[in-house]
Parts: C-alpha cells; sequence; structure tokens
C-alpha cells in the first residue's frame, strides 16, 4: 500500500470542472484533518473562488461569498482558527495552501491554489497538499478576468467561479 499522502484526497468540484487535491498529512496533519472536517460538513459547498492573480493563485473557502451572505469575501472564517504548520514543502503550482491574515495562526477555512511558482511564501503560509489532477481547470479559473472592488487590487472575478463541493475519496 501506498503511504498515507496518496490514500486520500478532495475533489473540489466547481462550476468549471474539478480540482483533485493530494494531501499531505506527514507535514500537515492538522490542517488536512481541518480541511477534511469542514468538507465533510459541506462548510464549503456553495462558496466561490472570490480572489485571482493569474500567475500567482486562486483563493477560496470564505463562507461570505455564499449567496445571500452580506460581510466581505477573503473575511470569512469557520468561527475559529487553526495554528500554523510551516513546513518544507515548496509553493509551485498546483500547491494548495491555507490563506491567513498577518498573524501566522490565523487560518480557518480559506485555502488558496499556486497557479505560479510563489516561493517567497514558503516557510510561512501552510502547504498541505498539492493538485493530481484538474491543472486545466486551474488554468481556466486563474484566466479569468478579474476587476478591482473597492479601489483595491485587480483581483476579484468577473465571473462567479461556485465551488459546488468538496468530496473527500479514497484514491484508486
Amino acid at each position: 500500500m501506498s503511504k498515507e499522502s496518496t490514500v486520500e484526497q478532495a475533489i473540489i468540484k466547481t462550476t468549471y470542472g474539478d480540482l483533485t487535491i493530494a494531501f499531505w498529512p506527514e507535514v500537515a496533519p492538522k490542517t488536512v484533518a481541518n480541511f477534511k472536517k469542514l468538507a465533510g460538513e459541506g462548510f464549503y459547498n456553495g462558496t466561490a473562488f472570490h480572489r485571482i492573480i493569474k500567475g500567482f493563485m486562486i483563493q477560496g473557502g470564505c463562507p461570505n461569498t455564499k449567496a445571500g451572505q452580506s460581510g466581505m469575501p477573503g473575511t470569512g472564517s469557520p468561527g475559529y482558527q487553526i495554528k500554523a504548520e510551516f513546513n518544507d514543502k515548496t509553493h509551485e503550482r498546483g500547491v494548495i495552501s491555507m490563506a491567513r491574515s498577518a498573524n501566522p495562526d490565523s487560518a480557518g477555512s480559506q485555502f488558496f491554489i499556486c497557479h505560479g511558482a510563489a516561493k517567497f511564501l514558503d516557510g510561512q503560509y501552510t502547504a498541505f497538499g498539492k493538485l493530481s489532477a484538474g491543472d486545466d481547470v486551474l488554468e481556466r479559473i486563474a484566466t479569468v478576468p478579474t476587476q478591482s472592488s473597492g479601489g483595491g487590487e485587480k483581483s476579484t472575478p468577473i465571473d462567479r467561479i461556485e465551488v459546488v463541493s468538496v468530496e473527500i475519496v479514497t484514491a484508486a
């Protein structure tokens, strides 16, 4: 049998296609467990990728992006924070990592998937897996036209890219 990191995967079903993530529980066990718990509770269902920077990353997992929510996208959480699990994994294309505020231990539910190399994030953000399928979907999402909202960075997608569901599966 293969290592545990290749046994369980997450299938992030989006309106642009599926992204399959192979977890790295050997370097970020609590982060992987948190993501799997939230996915199992349906927390991510109906959220959207709210921040997209071509060549850098796509960000999702904010509950404020669900239909009917009034909070600012990018500021929502599951109501708690998890401790950072910095590791030696490199932030390269396809790596999934936890988004956070300036406080290293402020991650909760928001995550980002690298569209390009972002080595400057290494050791400062908790990388916890990598795409094993769906690179074409990552490309489609990362190249969606964006606009600035409130005069900030031009990273808000013009079209809604919804996370329909996140399913935890056993890899074949």
